[in-house]
């Protein structure tokens, strides 16, 4: 039977899913419900391992990692980042990387959604002041009929495209890779930034995408706008968004991912009134959880067929 490392099943989501007992029949499994904690760890813990199934982004995939683990085929990769896997280091050890895209677009699309709608109606300041005996009035904005700016039209923006023209936003994007979609005008970056009344960012995050977003941006952008981020915190320069939301520059935030997480205790971030944040979970729902889990163990099996999907490119 086939080796199989579980190093970072932390918190634990792999062992009760679906995909848990076809992964036990079919293979020997080194299974660890905690992260490793360090690169030494790491290392320990995989190289006896043909194939591991990567659960957690914080465990990173390091060419020290890959040089030190001479065995290692397959890291299956259980979610669509793989910004912790240095790929370049991967393919020159012969280690496949696949990963596991599009199970988690409508979800994440949804809690984009959610982002925008929490702030465009304050529904977190409305909800503490109600709670605290106060009676708010007539501080929401209505999307209808704004403008929507997505970056980014794969997978999970093309999903929060159709649900943003569903609530009657008029929808533009810029995408790295232009394909026409039903109901969405392409255009450029500079117009997208200076039209749109919300900003939604569906990126990769890669070396071209780092600080994508910094002040040179938050400079086009409305006073009114609003910044949607479920992709990852570093494609935001963190301190160019912090003063725009600050000074007013832009209206708000919808935040689910940062530049460091967990967010830090006190992080400036946290004191900022007009931002609604969530703990880098728009894509954990229990449809989408079972559904990527199962396609990761999926390609395991793919690959020790001799028919590898999902296979992340260098």
């Amino acid at each position: 039977m086939t080796q199989i490392s579980i190093p970072d099943d932390a918190p634990p989501v792999l062992a009760a899913s679906g995909a848990w007992p076809i992964l036990q029949a079919r293979a020997q499994l080194d299974y660890h419900n905690t992260l490793p904690g360090s690169e030494e760890r790491l290392i320990e813990r995989i190289t006896a391992a043909e194939v591991v199934l990567n659960i957690r982004s914080s465990c990173k995939f390091t060419a020290a990692v890959f040089a030190a683990c001479p065995k290692l085929r397959l890291v299956s990769v259980w979610g669509t980042g793989t910004d912790h896997v240095d790929l370049p280091a991967a393919a020159r050890h012969g280690v496949m990387i696949t990963n596991t895209p599009g199970v988690s677009a409508i979800s994440i699309a949804e809690h984009a959604l959610a982002l925008l709608l929490a702030v465009a109606r304050r529904l977190p300041q409305m909800d503490a002041a109600t709670r605290g005996g106060q009676w708010p009035r007539g501080q929401s904005v209505e999307l209808y009929g704004k403008t929507c700016g997505i970056i980014g039209l794969g997978a999970i923006g093309r999903q929060f495209a159709r649900l943003a023209g569903g609530i009657g936003m008029r929808v533009i994007a810029w995408t790295m890779h232009p394909k026409p979609m039903p109901g969405v005008t392409l255009v450029e970056l500079e117009e997208l930034y200076r039209t749109s009344d919300a900003v939604s960012l569906h990126l990769r995050l890669s070396p071209e995408t780092v600080d994508f977003i910094g002040a040179p941006q938050f400079a086009l952008m409305k006073k009114n706008a609003i910044l949607i981020n479920t992709a990852r915190g570093a494609i935001v320069n963190e301190a160019a968004m912090i003063e725009a939301l600050s000074s007013g520059a832009i209206a708000g935030a919808g935040l689910d991912v940062f530049t460091t997480e967990p967010l830090p205790p006190n992080h400036p971030i946290t004191h900022l009134p007009n931002v609604a944040i969530t703990p880098h979970n728009a894509g954990i729902t229990p449809e989408a959880l079972e559904a990527g889990l199962r396609m990761s163990v999926e390609n395991i099996w793919d690959f020790l067929a001799g028919r590898p999907s999902h296979v992340v490119l260098a």
